[in-house]
């Protein structure tokens, strides 16, 4: 069986996590790899539907997604994760569950600048939120604990996607998860 892992992608919205996540899962299913990808959006419709945003909800979620990922990959899958996960005792948390169950984990920081994401603003959320219409916006008006010390730091917003996605490849080869 093929050696499986999670690879975390947390970052603000629209800072390029879903879009490295994909290119990156595009690269290793062409090298004839099992790979999923746990988009935020979708696990928030299907798995945690019903929650909401406050910390325990986003905990909550967060520990859901890192569940079925440490399960995928103890199966030989690679699994993508690219989701926000703001809190970091959520993002170590999970980190240790996959630690004690011996399967391979990485944690990636999507490091693109609020000022550079707002002007992305890919779902409209920035703009919502400055319009009054939402509230509890990662970065902005709610808080983001950017990861002191990820394992690989990607510059998204001084890099193009291809570059972002092999700096991860290179990086999943270099620990022996490919």
């Amino acid at each position: 069986m093929s050696v499986g892992a999670t690879v975390w992608l947390t970052g603000l919205p629209s800072a390029g996590k879903t879009t490295i996540a994909r290119t990156l899962a595009e690269r290793l299913r062409g090298e004839g790899r099992r790979v999923e990808v746990l988009d935020g959006d979708e696990i928030r419709e299907f798995l945690s539907a019903g929650l909401g945003f406050s910390r325990e909800d986003r905990h909550a979620n967060v520990q859901r997604i890192g569940f079925v990922a440490q399960l995928l990959a103890a199966h030989g899958v690679t699994v993508l994760v690219p989701v926000i996960a703001p809190y970091a005792d959520s993002r170590e948390a999970v980190r240790e569950r996959h630690r004690v169950r011996g399967t391979g984990y990485v944690e990636v920081h999507v490091a693109t600048p609020v000022e550079v994401c707002s002007v992305r603003d890919v779902k409209g959320l920035y703009a919502r939120q400055a319009a009054g219409e939402i509230s509890g916006l990662t970065g902005v008006d709610d808080p983001y604990e950017a990861p002191d010390a990820p394992d690989l730091r990607i510059a998204a917003h001084e890099q193009g996607v291809e570059e972002s996605a092999a700096e991860l490849h290179a990086l999943l080869g270099e620990r022996g998860l490919l």
